[in-house]
């Protein structure tokens, strides 16, 4: 169902972030092509609906300076 989808794409974004270089950060974009690259076919403002949910920042808040 509907939940089931959902919640196995917010696993594969939070596994895409969790990988992700800290000094460059993925931006919505990045992952939506990445999930396209796996299969799943979801709109940019999608991953930001389900990253917000999560509680994880944007790439712009995420990036590490050092």
């Amino acid at each position: 169902g509907e939940t089931i989808a959902s919640k196995s794409v917010k696993e594969e974004i939070k596994k895409i972030i969790g990988q992700e270089n800290p000094k460059k950060p993925y931006s919505d974009c990045d992952i939506v092509d990445m999930l396209k690259d796996g299969g799943i076919d979801i709109a940019r403002r999608t991953v930001a609906k389900y990253r917000e949910m999560m509680g994880i920042l944007p790439s712009s808040k995420r990036k590490k300076y050092f």
